[in-house]
C-alpha cells in the first residue's frame, strides 16, 4: 500500500495537516538527546524525518517496511558523509542488537505497528537502558470546541486529498487508522507496560497530533547506557564547518510544491469560513441562539476566518519567496 502512494506521499501529508508536519517534527527532532550517537528513525517512509537528526559523529537509520519509500529517501538523502543508512527491515524483527541504539524516533508510524504491545517491545529491545523513544502521531481529537471540524477534516478530507493519489483507498484507511489508534493515556498505558516512563507529552492542533518523549527504563541488573564523556567527540574541531550537500533542485522543487499546496489550502479555508460569515450574517437571528451560543459562534467564524485569511497571505508569500529562490538557483 505504501509502495503505490510513495510518489505524491510527503505533498499530501503537508496538504493534510495544513502544512504544520514540518513543524511538530521538528519538535520531535529537539527532543533526541545530543549524546545520542546511534538513532533509528522507524517507519521512515520517504525520509522527511531523517534530515533533522543528521549531525557530526552521529549514525543515523532509516528503517521501513516499503522498499518505494525507501528509494524516495535515497533519492533525498544522498549517500555521502553523515547521510542516513537506510535498510528495508520489519519492524518486529529489528536487525540490531540488543541495546544497540541511543535513540529512535518514530513520526506517523506507531499507529501502523499492529500489535502494539509486541512493536514496543521489540523497540525496548534494541535501545540501551535510558534510551529515548520519541514517538510523533497523528490522533483523534478527544475533546474542545473545534473538536468536531478536527474530527470531520481526518474522515472526511483526507479520503477526498487521497483521491490525489495513485491509490485512494490507502488514504481511507489512513484515516481509519487515526481513529483506531485509542486515546492518549492508553497508548501511555502502553508504554509503560513495554518498559518506557513517559518523560513527557504535548499536542498540536487542537489535539490533531501528539508527540511522546519516554525513556527505556534499565530492568533490575542492568546498566544504563554509557556516559557522553567516555564516547568519541565526532563533531568539528572549532573553526572547522561540518560539510553538508546543498540542497538539490529536486528539494527545491518539493518546497514550492509543497507551499503551494500550503497557500491554496489556507485560502480555501478563508474563503470557506467567509462564506459561513456571510451566511450566518444572514441568518443567525432566525436559529434562536441563546446569548452565550451566539457569541460563541462569532467567536469561532470570525476568529477561524482572520487566522486562516492571515495564513494564506502568508502562505503566498512564502511560496512566493520559494520560487524566487528556485529562479536564482536554475
Amino acid at each position: 500500500m505504501f509502495d503505490d502512494v510513495s510518489g505524491r506521499y510527503d505533498l499530501l501529508n503537508r496538504v493534510m495537516t495544513l502544512g504544520q508536519d514540518g513543524a511538530w517534527r521538528e519538535a520531535m527532532w529537539r527532543e533526541v538527546p545530543a549524546a545520542a550517537f546511534r538513532v533509528l528513525d522507524l517507519c521512515t517512509g520517504s525520509g522527511a524525518s531523517l534530515t533533522g537528526l543528521r549531525r557530526a559523529g552521529r549514525t543515523v537509520l532509516g528503517m521501513d517496511v516499503s522498499l518505494a519509500m525507501l528509494h524516495a529517501a535515497a533519492a533525498r538523502e544522498g549517500g555521502s558523509g553523515w547521510a542516513p543508512r537506510l535498510a528495508c527491515a520489519d519492524a518486529f524483527r529489528l536487525p540490531l542488537r540488543d541495546g544497540a541504539l541511543g535513540a529512535v524516533t518514530i513520526a506517523f508510524g506507531v499507529r501502523n505497528l499492529r500489535p502494539r504491545a509486541e512493536a514496543l517491545g521489540e523497540l525496548a529491545r534494541v535501545l540501551a537502558p535510558g534510551g529515548r523513544l520519541v514517538v510523533l502521531e497523528a490522533t483523534a481529537p478527544e475533546s474542545g470546541p473545534l473538536a468536531a471540524f478536527a474530527r470531520g477534516w481526518i474522515r472526511h478530507m483526507i479520503p477526498l486529498a487521497g483521491r490525489l493519489s495513485a491509490d485512494p483507498s490507502a488514504y481511507r484507511y489512513l484515516a481509519e487508522s487515526i481513529f483506531e489508534f485509542g486515546t492518549a493515556s492508553a497508548f501511555e498505558s502502553d508504554l509503560a507496560r513495554a518498559g518506557f516512563r513517559v518523560m513527557r507529552a504535548r499536542s498540536f492542533l487542537l489535539g490533531s497530533a501528539r508527540l511522546w518523549v519516554a525513556e527505556r527504563e534499565p530492568v533490575v541488573g542492568q546498566k544504563t547506557a554509557e556516559p557522553a564523556r567516555l564516547l568519541r567527540n565526532a563533531m568539528p574541531d572549532p573553526g572547522e564547518t561540518a560539510h553538508r550537500e546543498p540542497a538539490g533542485s529536486s528539494d527545491i522543487g518539493e518546497r514550492v510544491t509543497w507551499r503551494l499546496a500550503q497557500a491554496i489550502t489556507a485560502t480555501a479555508l478563508a474563503i470557506a469560513l467567509a462564506w459561513a460569515l456571510w451566511v450566518w450574517l444572514n441568518r443567525h437571528r432566525e436559529l434562536g441562539l441563546t446569548p452565550p451560543q451566539e457569541a460563541g459562534v462569532w467567536l469561532l467564524i470570525v476568529g477561524g476566518t482572520l487566522v486562516f485569511g492571515v495564513r494564506a497571505l502568508l502562505g503566498w508569500l512564502a511560496w512566493s519567496a520559494s520560487r524566487g529562490g528556485r529562479g536564482r538557483g536554475g
